[in-house]
Order: structure tokens, then sequence, then C-alpha cells
């Protein structure tokens, strides 16, 4: 499984990004994918999780009612659709996934498969 991420970059606060993941290699039908964030020096942070299984979206308290975790199944894309930007949103953003259902979906050592991240800065 290979991920690829894109549609980082930067924008000011109160502004909007999409970052866009691209999923290739699978071969489950049911599979958790997740977005994760992380800053130099601090632990990767869970902020969006979707069910592949059943369509539901998780998301951490500091995004929920901001940000939006959607799919195109048919080509194999998954979304962060990013609004209300604030600073501390700065990061670099990896999606994640993992076959099966979202158990541990915020937990990013529960996921097998991660993409390179992109950069997102927010000023």
């Amino acid at each position: 499984v290979q991920l690829v991420e894109s549609g980082g970059g930067s924008v000011q606060a109160g502004g909007s990004l999409r970052l866009s993941c691209a999923a290739s290699g699978y071969t489950d039908s049911a599979y958790c994918m997740g977005w994760f964030r992380q800053e130099p020096g601090k632990e990767r942070e869970g902020v969006a999780a979707i069910d592949r299984g059943d369509g539901e979206t998780y998301y951490s308290a500091s995004v929920k009612g901001r940000f939006a975790i959607s799919e195109d199944s048919n080509k194999n894309m998954v979304y962060l659709t990013m609004n209300m930007l604030k600073p501390e949103d700065t990061a670099m953003y990896f999606c994640a996934t993992r076959p099966g259902r979202c158990v541990e979906r915020m937990n990013h050592l529960w996921y097998n498969y991660w993409g390179q991240g992109t950069q997102v800065t927010v000023s």
C-alpha cells in the first residue's frame, strides 16, 4: 500500500486548504484512513479518520467543526478540508491507513501505512 499526500502550503489565519491523499495497492474493501499532524519535537497527533466500512467520520476536539474528512472511493482518494485555519494548525500532515474498521483511529501506533507528509503553515 502506498499513500501520497498533496495540497499543503502556506495560508493566512482564517483561510482554507484541502489536503489530498492518494492510495494505491489496496486489496481490502474495508479500511480505516486517518489524518495526523506533527510539529517538530512533538508526538504525532490524530486529527481525523474515516471508516471505509460504514463511512463514519471522527475528529479530534481541536479541529471538530473546522476540518472535514471525506473520500472518493472510485478514485482511491481521501481528503482533509481545513477551514478557519489557525497558527496552531501549523504542522506536517500525514495520511495513514490500516485494513479493517477504525478501532484505534486516533492512535498513530495503530496504523500500518503512512504517506511522506505535506507541510501546512498558517501565519
